[in-house]
């Protein structure tokens, strides 16, 4: 087993041995570096950007709050201030991830990207060559263990669509939207009905916006009140029963939302959460502007024409500006050289949850099972646990 050690060779790379590599100081690579700091056993966690959780502190909008109750979104082994609110907004839980890097003395190398990483079967250790970016060098990390943390939206996705290398008003990404202070008066077309979609058509139509919103699939529409209590149902109650209670509920709340233009998912929200990752979205307000014909719902498009959109339905609108609430993709597989037993074509685990986080040699991945924060402390405790159980199991078979 590794100890933490450094030197300098001959062409100036550092090379660095610890027992485990963390890959990103988001949330999922902190709440591991905490439960390992709690067993006693050295990492090293590095992070290419200039800040830890840089999506929530760069890439989220102003108005974002935690869509979940903070029971739901807590990382180990520390809770939220007594007086913290039901549904933590954004500034906060920058905050608290600030407390939670102090708590547990958390010192990620930011501005250091890993290159590349493959496993040698001849040390039995991880090979990862990073750069830093301040100092322009190269290191080389060896390690037992590698736990890639780095995240399911590292790099956004823009579909492909006809024509939209020529349109020639704004094109954003949920990732850069901040507010819709700047678009009022404005035609906008938001691409994607998620969470993200329904929240910046929201905040757009709030701003004084024409807003228009593309409803390609399905969605369950729910209030953060039902999600909250199904949560906690289905810790008692077989998810079928609490499914059946939640879209009964959300139809008593909303109406039939399909004559509105937004179909509901054949199966129930927790099923459909536990089976794809796709979250139901949580209304902030956007269902009544949609009602009230505020928000303009359309369906899939067909081509662009200049500024003009043009839709499968045959209808077309002209748009001064589009933003894609279309998701993100993790990056791991551009780095990651053996990982292809572990990690899809699209960096995310092959293994169904529960059992996505374990790999071979010494290789986990946490907060890739689009479980959410909660997801995250399932992970990061299974995973510095079963370092433990392996760390003492190589112990007992040298001693023997």
């Amino acid at each position: 087993m590794l100890s933490p050690t450094s030197s300098y060779s001959l062409f100036s790379i550092m090379e660095e041995e610890t027992v485990v590599l963390i890959v990103g100081a988001g949330p999922a690579g902190l709440a591991v570096a905490a439960c390992l700091a709690q067993l006693s056993i050295p990492y090293v966690i590095v992070e290419r950007e200039e800040c830890s959780a840089s999506l929530w502190r760069n890439r989220a909008y102003d108005r974002l709050k935690l869509h979940l109750a903070k029971e739901f979104c807590e990382l180990p082994h520390m809770s939220y201030p007594a007086d913290a609110p039901t549904y933590i907004p954004k500034d906060q839980f920058v905050k608290y991830i600030d407390g939670y890097i102090e708590h547990f003395n958390i010192r990620p190398k930011y501005r250091t990207s890993i290159e590349s990483c493959k496993y040698d079967e001849g040390t039995k250790c991880w090979i990862s060559m990073a750069h830093n970016m301040d100092t322009s060098t190269s290191i080389k990390y060896t390690s037992s263990f590698l736990v890639v943390a780095s995240g399911e939206n590292s790099a956004e996705i823009i579909p492909i669509i006809p024509g939209l290398d020529g349109f020639p008003g704004e094109l954003t990404h949920s990732s850069r939207y901040k507010s819709g202070a700047t678009y009022s008066g404005k035609n906008v077309l938001v691409v994607g009905c998620g969470n993200s979609g329904m929240e910046i058509a929201y905040d757009l139509a709030c701003h004084g916006a024409n807003t228009s919103i593309v409803v390609r699939s399905p969605v369950h529409i729910m209030t953060k009140e039902l999600i909250r209590l199904g949560m906690t149902l289905v810790q008692y109650l077989p998810v079928n029963m609490v499914d059946t209670l939640l879209v009964t509920m959300s139809k008593f709340v909303f109406g039939d939302l399909s004559r509105h233009g937004i179909p509901k998912p054949k199966i129930g929200p927790l099923q459909l959460k536990s089976e794809t990752g796709r979250s139901a979205v949580i209304d902030v307000g956007t269902v009544r502007l949609i009602k009230e014909g505020i928000i303009k719902v359309v369906g899939s498009i067909s081509r662009i024409k200049g500024n003009i959109v043009e839709f499968e339905d045959r209808e077309d609108f002209s748009f001064d500006a589009i933003a894609f609430a279309t998701g993100y993709r993790s990056t791991a597989n551009i780095w990651l050289q053996n990982g292809e037993s572990m990690l899809n074509d699209d960096g995310l685990p092959k293994k169904k949850f529960p059992n996505h986080w374990k790999g071979a040699n010494g290789f986990y991945c946490a907060g890739l099972a689009k479980r959410g924060l909660a997801g995250i402390a399932m992970d990061a405790k299974n995973i510095a646990n079963d370092i433990v159980a392996t760390i003492e199991s190589i112990s007992g078979q040298t001693r023997q």
